[in-house]
């Protein structure tokens, strides 16, 4: 089982910005498609940005031109820049990723960062 890392949370007024950074031992998140998720209280965990093995990106209506995903190879990382406009971004924000390797799958998690939009 592999344990995935999320740091950069934090309290962040609106207009401010947040740059969240996902980590995992190995090169697994080199290779693999990452996606940050996000869970606001009372709500459904949302997907808010993909990035797959080759790079392709996408994002959530609600943060798209707002958020952008990117893979450091060097650091074996995958951040989430984030431009914070709204309150409604204030959630715990994970990172996952899942595939097979070898035919044997893996769906892999962290524990979570906080991030909080107040003035």
């Amino acid at each position: 089982q592999v344990q995935l890392v999320e740091s950069g949370g934090g309290l962040v007024q609106p207009g401010g910005s947040l740059r969240l950074s996902c980590a995992a031992p190995g090169g697994i998140l080199s290779i693999a498609t990452v996606d940050w998720y996000r869970q606001a209280p009372g709500k459904q965990r949302e997907l808010v940005a993909v990035i797959t093995d080759k790079g392709i990106t996408n994002y959530a209506d609600s943060v798209k031109g707002r958020f952008t995903i990117s893979r450091d190879v060097a650091k074996n990382t995958v951040d989430l820049q984030m431009n914070i406009r709204k309150p409604e971004d204030t959630a715990v924000y994970y990172c996952n990723t899942k595939g097979a390797i070898i035919g044997i799958p893996f769906d892999y998690w962290g524990q979570g960062t906080q991030v909080t939009v107040s003035s």
